[in-house]
C-alpha cells in the first residue's frame, strides 16, 4: 500500500490556503517564518528540511513529513541521507518513529523520482 504524497501535498496546500483566505495575517506570518527559517546559512537549506523531516516523524504528522520530504528532494537530498536521517528517527523515537519514518522514506521516493 503506497500513499500518494504529491496528492497529499496538494491536498493540504489547498487547504491551507483557504484558512489564509480567512486569516490573511496568521497565514502570511508563518509563510515568512518558515522562509527565514529554512534559508541557507550556517546550517544549509538541505540539512534543516532533513531536521524538518526527522521533527516530523518524531511528532507523528503526516502532512510534515509530506511537505518536508518533498523539500528535502528538492533541496537535494540524496536517499541515503533521509536513510540516515530517519535511522536517528529510530534510534530517538522507538517503534512509532520506525513507522513514520518508513512513511518519510516513501515519502521522499515519490518526490526524488520526479525531480
Amino acid at each position: 500500500m503506497h500513499k500518494d504524497w504529491p496528492k497529499t501535498t496538494e491536498e493540504l496546500t489547498a487547504l491551507m490556503q483557504t484558512f489564509g483566505k480567512g486569516h490573511p495575517e496568521v497565514a502570511k506570518g508563518f509563510s515568512q517564518l518558515s522562509t527565514a527559517a529554512e534559508k541557507d546559512g550556517a546550517v544549509s537549506a538541505k540539512h534543516k528540511e532533513l531536521m524538518a523531516l526527522a521533527i516530523g516523524v518524531a511528532i507523528r504528522c503526516e502532512g510534515c513529513i509530506a511537505f518536508h520530504a518533498k523539500a528535502a528532494a528538492e533541496a537535494g537530498a540524496s536517499r541515503d541521507e533521509v536513510l540516515e536521517t530517519v535511522g536517528v528517527c529510530l534510534y530517538m523515537g522507538g517503534g512509532p518513529s520506525f513507522v513514520y519514518g518508513s512513511q518519510a522514506l516513501e515519502a521522499f521516493d515519490a518526490f526524488a523520482s520526479s525531480q
